[in-house]
């Protein structure tokens, strides 16, 4: 499970049930990343409907006049779509929540965009690219939208894992105790750079044969990236080993993490591989590049050049000693981007909302008190 379903995985239950009562409604059918959710209790509510469905518009109303809903934290296109349509029908205050940082949207969404701007109280950004994407094809006015940057469980991800358990984890994959593993957990979608992982692997293991790289995540193509490593002679020592339920046993499992990323946010999986002190390999993609710093808690190299990617990997390989560095930096690194602490960020956010947007009438995002919500580190 990766993305938005991982934060609402980490972030709901956070949240204090004395003063806030989250629920979260799906426009679509459950399927089975959502497990997790399930298991953990949380209030969910299948829409069970496609894209464009105009009947998804009276579905949502029924939600939140049931569960007398007080505001509206959205994320994705259909969601934010519908969701400030029943926000400027019931008069709710809408949290826009953006994630990609893409460069442009389709006519439709623009329109629809334009019109639904003035019920939009605040836009939060998971990076300053993504900032940009916001204020630039979402057309939300640039006062409203706050960089606010995610985080993972410190607590889960930073428990170090001992030498038997690790040795476990590895055996699993067919690891031998001097291989060196480089593990990605990951999207197989374009934006990722997979591609370019899989051609430098075959220049890494040119010049060092004990490295071995896993990959987990799903994705559309993952078909094409296994059969990339079998033209290259490479698939005995990389592998795609799909879903991956519990993702801090993997990470500590790994030698290295690597972020071939050619276009970001910020990834999720970049603040967990810094909380469990895992030594970075990653590409300059604009999201990574807002958290990683060369040489400080990461090698980071250009993106869409296999070779650089292949010397940074290698170079790691060769330095136990700056391996640990590395991982030093990102474990320190990693303190400012706790869950714990975005989510008591989203505690405050709903108070002055539900305090100054509908019944004062007030423009929220110009409060002078959000400024927390831009500060990096706890709330």
């Amino acid at each position: 499970m990766h993305g938005v379903k991982r934060l609402f995985a980490w972030m709901i239950p956070r949240f204090d049930p004395e003063r806030f009562r989250v629920s979260l409604v799906s426009l679509r059918r459950r399927d089975l990343s959502e497990e997790t959710l399930d298991a953990l209790g949380i209030d969910i509510t299948y829409l069970e409907k496609t894209k464009f469905d105009p009947t998804t518009l009276p579905a949502l109303l029924r939600v939140v006049d049931e569960k007398r809903i007080d505001i509206l934290h959205l994320h994705g296109y259909g969601a934010t779509t519908f969701g400030r349509m029943v926000a400027a029908m019931r008069r709710l205050p809408v949290v826009l929540h953006e994630h990609a940082n893409l460069t442009d949207t389709p006519w439709f969404q623009k329109v629809a965009d334009r019109i639904l701007e003035p019920y939009t109280d605040v836009a939060l950004a998971v990076s300053e690219s993504t900032a940009s994407f916001v204020i630039g094809a979402r057309k939300v006015r640039p006062s409203r939208v706050k960089v606010v940057y995610l985080g993972a469980p410190l607590e889960e991800f930073s428990r170090p894992r001992s030498a038997d358990e690790r040795a476990a984890t590895r055996a699993t994959w067919g690891a031998a105790p001097d291989d060196i593993v480089i593990g990605s957990v990951t999207r197989l979608h374009d934006s990722k750079g997979n591609e370019y992982l899989v051609e430098a692997a075959r220049l890494v293991l040119d010049e060092r044969p004990r490295a071995r790289f896993i990959v987990f995540g799903e994705g559309p193509l993952r078909e094409s990236l296994e059969a990339r490593t079998r033209e290259l002679g490479i698939a005995d020592r990389f592998e795609f080993k799909g879903f991956v339920r519990d993702v801090p046993e993997v990470l500590w499992a790994f030698d290295l993490s690597v972020f071939p990323s050619l276009w970001e946010g910020t990834p999720l999986t970049v603040f967990e591989a810094m909380a469990a002190s895992r030594p970075i390999v990653a590409t300059d993609a604009d999201g990574l590049a807002e958290v990683l710093r060369h040489e400080e808690n990461a090698v980071v190299v250009p993106r869409r050049d296999a070779a650089a990617l292949a010397r940074g990997l290698i170079r790691l390989i060769d330095d136990p000693v700056e391996r640990e560095r590395l991982a030093a930096g990102a474990r320190a690194t990693a303190d400012a981007y706790d869950i714990n602490s975005f989510v008591r960020k989203m505690e405050r956010l709903y108070e002055v909302l539900a305090r100054e947007s509908r019944p004062r009438r007030r423009d929220v995002a110009a409060l002078p008190e959000l400024a927390f919500l831009t500060d990096k580190g706890r709330a």
